[in-house]
């Protein structure tokens, strides 16, 4: 007897999964987690973020506007979160070498102690997360959300020029 196809419902059928709430759910349970986990540190998600992407691109030392796209955040969010995290001495900001208006952001000691010890709880998380999956589906879908952040940025890109 042959198997059964079901044919999946349109893409505007009430009964269908949509991709923006289940995004938005899993951002909002994983941030969450990951605040419960890392509160008694003293750093939110969005500080150990920014402490990763700075440690990350340590010899870059990016400016803050190449921080706010590197996070895909706004400008002014990201201001707040560097005036916030200089003032307790975890980020170095030092100016530009031929933009006077712009700054090169980098850690401070402290930072990188406290990027170093969220990170383990970090990857703790991430372990427990993804434990349930074999490692070729946990990239799979580490790939597959990779590819569809990178489609909605064009697909953004896209429309913004279309509104020019």
């Amino acid at each position: 007897m042959a198997s059964k196809k079901t044919t999946p419902p349109p893409v505007d059928a009430p009964s269908r999964r949509r991709l923006p709430i289940l995004l938005r759910h899993a951002w909002f349970s994983l941030n969450q987690a990951f605040r419960r986990r890392i509160a008694h540190t003293g750093v939110t998600p969005d500080q150990f973020t920014t402490l990763r992407t700075l440690e990350e691109n340590r010899a870059r030392r990016p400016t803050q506007s190449e921080l706010s796209r590197l996070l895909a955040s706004d400008p002014n969010t990201i201001a707040s979160l560097v005036e916030r995290m200089a003032a307790a001495g975890w980020i170095a900001r030092t100016p530009h070498e031929k933009d006077r208006r712009a700054y090169r952001l980098s850690l401070f000691p402290a930072g990188r102690r406290k990027y170093l010890r969220v990170r383990r709880i970090a990857i703790e998380l991430q372990t427990e997360l993804l434990a349930g999956w074999s490692g070729r589906r946990r990239e799979e879908f580490l790939e597959d959300l990779q590819s569809l952040a990178d489609r909605c940025r064009a697909v953004g890109e896209t429309s913004k020029k279309q509104q020019s």
